[in-house]
């Protein structure tokens, strides 16, 4: 009998989603562990490495236990595990309303389409620019999201103008953030008006709840 997929776990807990169309929401989250990027403002250097190794059907048991609707598979950079595809796949089948957090530095073509995809592309300032993948742009749709976590005046600038240059708007919902800590969440709310783009601001809505606190 063949050894079922297994992938490696860096924990499995229930919160309110803090960040994109789902925010406020009552979900459990399936942060794998592993990322290839090294983005300046990374908040979850603790799942570069160690974890646990789990079956996916351990995974989904898991999930179940916890009482939520919402399930956020996020990282690290879960792509990153290939056996992240089936997971979402069994997730969606087990009937939960399932969202992936994802770089946009690995081909996200294989997503199973009933899972949401927020994209996070890399601004400069992130020290990861060279990382995106675009043509990751050509998978996404209205039930999809692309974030841009904003450091500065520049990464903004920036920002806007991918954002022209791809018609983000008319393919799925944007969303920009300002690095917690870093980039007056004013600033950007007002640079946003300025410029009338067409796009979603948003505050980390787990910081704001509890800060830095791991797992949370």
């Amino acid at each position: 009998m063949s050894e079922q997929p297994r992938l490696r776990v860096t924990e499995i807990f229930r919160s309110l989603q803090g960040e994109s169309r789902s925010a406020g929401w009552p979900t459990t989250f399936v942060r794998l562990t592993g990322c290839p990027l090294r983005c300046g403002y990374c908040d979850t250097e603790y799942a570069f490495s160690g974890g646990e190794w789990m079956t996916l059907d351990e995974i989904v048991s898991a999930v179940r236990a916890l009482p939520a609707r919402h399930v956020t598979v996020t990282g690290g950079e879960p792509l990153a595990q290939k056996q992240c595809l089936p997971l979402l796949t069994q997730l969606a089948d087990a009937g939960f309303s399932v969202s992936l957090e994802t770089s946009g530095a690995i081909d996200v073509a294989g997503v199973d389409p009933r899972v949401s995809k927020v994209m996070d592309l890399k601004t400069p300032a992130s020290g990861e620019e060279a990382r995106n993948r675009y043509e990751n742009i050509e998978h996404l749709n209205a039930r999809d999201q692309v974030k841009f976590v904003v450091c500065d005046r520049g990464d903004y600038d920036w920002a806007r103008d991918i954002m022209t240059r791809y018609d983000l708007g008319s393919r799925c919902e944007v969303l920009l953030s300002p690095v917690h800590g870093e980039l007056a969440p004013a600033d950007l709310a007002e640079w946003m008006l300025a410029d009338g783009v067409d796009a979603r601001f948003q505050l980390q809505l787990h910081k704001l709840l509890w800060g830095e606190e791991p797992g949370r």
